[in-house]
C-alpha cells in the first residue's frame, strides 16, 4: 500500500535495536501477572461447555483412585493372615487359609483392574474436552482477526499473533489435559490415602501429615519465583516466531542488502533471551521436585522408625505396617504430582494469558442499526475530513471531494501526503477524526461494515496471491462465478494468453508466496480478481506499477474499459497513466493543493505540471 503508512504506522525495523512485539529486553523489569485467579476462572468458562463429559471424567478419576488405593490395605490384611497362619502352623496351633488368600487376592486383581479401565474412560473423556477446547479457541482467534482493526495489527507483528494460535494454544490443550485429571486425582488420593492411614494407626497419620507444611511452603516459594519466567517464555517466544517469519519471507531482501549476520544477531538476542528464561522457568520448577522427594523420603523413614515402635508394643500388625508404608509413598506422590501440576498450570497460565488478551482485543464497531443503501451507483464524497494514524500526528488536514458515479478521479502526490489514507478511509480500516466520509450518501459509520467493502474492487501496488490454482485466485472476490466468466475476466485483464502457457492453465498452482510466476504476472492476476468480482466501485493504487511499458499500455485498456461506467479512485506515480481522468486531486501534506483535468493542471503551470514534467527529464 502507501509509502506514508511506512512512517506513520509501523516501526521501521533494524534502527535501533529489535522492535518487534512489546516485549522489552530480560534486563528490564518482567511485567507482573495480570490476573492469574482471572484467566483460570475465564477458562472454567470454556470447561464449563463440556461439563457432562468433565463430571464422568472426574466420576472416573475418583472411582480410579478409589479402587487404586484399597489395594493396599487389601495387601495388608493378605500379609497379616499370611503371617498368622505361618505362625500358627510353626507353634502347630493351626494352618495357612490359601483358599481365603487366593479369594482375597483375586478380588484385589479385580480392584486393579476396575481402576485402569476406568483412568482409561477418564483419559478418553478429557482429551475429547481438551481438544474441542483448542477447536474453540482456534476458531475464536480465527474470527477474531476478521475483525480486529487495522492497527491493532500494527502493534503486534505477524509472529506473535500465529504464536498465540499455535504455540500458546497448543500448550494449554497439552497443561489442560494432563493439569486438570491430575489435579482431580492427586486431591483423590491425599484424601482416600489420609482416611486410610487413618483407619490404620493415627499416630502414624500424625507422623506424615507434618511434612505437609514443609511441601506447602517449597511448593509456594518455586511457583512465586518460577511465573514471571513461564510468562517472560511464552512472551519472548512470540517474538522469536516473529523474527523467523519475517526473515523467511524477506530472505532475498536481506541477502542483497548484506544484511544476513544483522538478521542473525537480531535472533540470536531474542533466542539468548529465550533461553534465559526458559532455563530459569524450567530450573526453578524442576528443584520442586527433589525438594519435595527430600520431604517425602523423611516422612517415609520416620514412618518406619515409628511404625518398628508401634509394632513391638503390639499397637499394629506386621500387614498394617506394610499397608501403611505403601500408604505413606501413595500420599507422597500424589503431594509431588500436585507441585509439578502447579507448575504445568503456571505455563498454562501464562498461555491462555495471552490466548484471551487476543480475545479481548478491540474489534471494529458496526453501526447500531446499520444501513445498506437501496442502489448502488458509485458515489462518494469526502466532507472536510480530518484523519491522523496518531492523535497529535495529523495527515489529512481538511479534505473534500466528490466523485459522482462513473467519474475516475486520480489522486497524485509526492509520497507522504496521503494517497493511500483516503483509501483506507473509504474502506473504513480507520474512521473520519473530523467531517464526513459518504458512500451512496450515506455516512460510512452508518454503513453494514461488510456491506462497505462489497462496494469496492481493490487493485494494490503488493500484490497477494494465496497458494492455490490461478482459477481460484481469480475467484476470490468472486466464488460463485462460472469458468466461462474467470476466463473473460482474465481476457479483459490481459493474462489469458499467459495463464495458458503454464503447466496446467487455470489449473496451475501459484504456491504460498507466488514466487513460481512472475511479479507482473501477479499483478495481472489480482486485475483480473478485481475484473471478475464486478463493484460499482474501483480503487487502483499503482495497479500497473510492477509490469513492463508494453504490458502497461495494454493493461490500461484493459482499465479504460473496467472503468467505464463505474466510479474509480485512481493512486498513480507514473502521472502519463491518468491523464483521462476526470478529475485529478494534487494532494500535499494532507490538503488538496490543485483540482482539475490533466490538461488544466498542465495549463496552470503549478504544482502538478511540476510533477509531471519532472518525470520527463528524470526517463530523459
Amino acid at each position: 500500500m502507501a509509502d506514508e503508512m511506512s512512517k506513520t504506522e509501523v516501526p521501521k525495523r533494524r534502527q535501533g535495536g529489535p522492535r518487534r512485539g512489546h516485549g522489552g529486553p530480560m534486563g528490564r523489569p518482567t511485567e507482573k501477572a495480570k490476573d492469574f485467579k482471572g484467566t483460570l476462572l475465564k477458562l472454567l468458562g470454556y470447561i464449563g461447555k463440556h461439563k457432562v463429559a468433565v463430571i464422568f471424567a472426574i466420576v472416573f478419576a475418583i472411582a480410579s483412585i478409589v479402587f487404586n488405593i484399597v489395594g493396599p490395605k487389601v495387601l495388608g490384611q493378605v500379609t497379616t493372615k499370611l503371617y498368622e497362619g505361618l505362625t500358627a502352623k510353626v507353634a502347630g496351633t493351626g494352618s495357612v487359609d490359601f483358599d481365603w488368600i487366593g479369594r482375597t487376592l483375586l478380588l484385589l486383581l479385580g480392584l486393579y483392574l476396575a481402576s485402569s479401565a476406568c483412568s482409561l474412560l477418564q483419559g478418553w473423556l478429557m482429551t475429547g474436552v481438551t481438544q474441542r477446547i483448542c477447536y474453540r479457541m482456534r476458531k475464536e482467534i480465527a474470527e477474531k482477526i476478521a475483525v480486529v482493526p487495522m492497527s491493532y495489527f500494527n502493534g503486534h507483528s505477524k509472529g506473535d499473533v500465529l504464536s498465540r494460535i499455535t504455540n500458546d494454544v497448543d500448550t494449554l490443550g497439552q497443561s489442560l489435559n494432563q493439569s486438570v485429571t491430575q489435579l482431580i486425582t492427586s486431591v483423590t488420593q491425599i484424601v482416600g490415602v489420609l482416611v486410610m492411614m487413618i483407619s490404620i494407626s493415627l499416630p502414624l497419620t500424625g507422623v506424615v501429615v507434618v511434612t505437609l507444611p514443609a511441601a506447602a511452603l517449597i511448593m509456594g516459594v518455586m511457583m512465586h519465583f518460577s511465573q514471571p519466567y513461564f510468562r517472560a517464555q511464552q512472551k519472548v517466544l512470540g517474538e522469536v516466531n516473529g523474527i523467523i517469519e519475517e526473515d523467511f519471507a524477506g530472505q532475498n531482501v536481506i541477502q542483497v542488502f548484506d544484511r544476513a549476520a544483522d538478521a542473525v544477531a537480531e535472533f540470536d538476542e531474542k533466542n539468548d533471551q529465550l533461553f534465559i528464561s526458559g532455563w530459569r522457568s524450567q530450573f526453578l520448577s524442576g528443584l520442586m521436585m527433589p525438594l519435595m522427594s527430600l520431604v517425602g523420603n523423611a516422612g517415609y523413614v520416620a514412618v518406619v522408625v515409628v511404625g518398628a515402635q508401634l509394632a513391638l508394643s503390639g499397637s499394629i500388625g506386621v500387614g498394617d505396617i506394610q499397608s501403611f508404608i505403601q500408604y505413606v509413598r501413595n500420599f507422597t506422590q500424589p503431594v509431588q504430582q500436585i507441585a509439578n501440576v502447579s507448575n504445568t498450570l503456571q505455563s498454562m497460565a501464562a498461555a491462555t494469558e495471552r490466548v484471551f488478551e487476543f480475545l479481548a482485543a478491540p474489534e471494529e464497531e458496526n453501526a447500531a442499526a446499520p444501513q445498506v443503501p437501496a442502489a448502488r451507483e458509485g458515489r462518494v464524497e469526502f466532507d472536510h475530513v480530518r484523519f491522523g494514524y496518531a492523535p497529535d500526528k495529523t495527515i489529512i488536514h481538511d479534505f473534500s471531494c466528490e466523485a459522482l458515479p462513473g467519474q475516475t478521479v486520480a489522486i497524485v502526490g509526492p509520497t507522504g501526503a496521503g494517497k493511500t489514507t483516503l483509501i483506507k478511509l473509504l474502506q473504513r480500516f480507520y474512521d473520519v477524526d473530523a467531517g464526513s466520509l459518504r458512500v451512496e450518501g450515506i455516512d460510512v459509520r452508518d454503513w453494514d461494515r461488510a456491506e462497505l467493502r462489497r462496494e469496492f474492487a481493490m487493485v494494490l501496488q503488493d500484490t497477494w496471491l494465496f497458494c492455490g490454482t490461478v482459477r481460484d485466485n481469480i475467484r476470490y472476490g468472486r466464488p460463485d462465478a462460472t469458468d466461462e466468466e474467470v476466463e473473460a475476466a482474465a481476457r479483459t485483464a490481459r493474462c489469458d494468453s499467459f495463464i495458458r502457457t503454464l503447466a496446467g492453465g487455470y489449473d496451475f498452482v501459484i504456491n504460498e508466496e507466488g514466487t513460481n510466476i512472475s511479479q507482473g504476472q501477479r499483478q495481472l492476476i489480482t486485475i483480473a480478481r478485481a475484473v471478475l468480482a464486478d463493484r460499482p466501485a474501483l480503487i487502483l493504487d499503482e495497479a500497473t506499477s510492477n509490469v513492463d511499458t508494453r504490458t502497461e499500455e495494454l493493461i490500461q485498456r484493459a482499465m479504460d474499459e473496467l472503468m467505464r461506467g463505474r466510479t474509480s479512485f485512481v493512486i498513480a506515480h507514473r502521472l502519463s497513466t491518468i491523464r483521462n481522468a476526470d478529475a485529478i486531486l494534487v494532494l500535499r501534506d494532507g490538503d488538496i493543493v490543485e483540482k482539475g483535468t490533466h490538461a488544466e493542471l498542465l495549463a496552470a503551470g503549478g504544482f502538478y505540471a511540476e510533477l509531471y514534467n519532472s518525470q520527463f527529464e528524470e526517463a530523459a
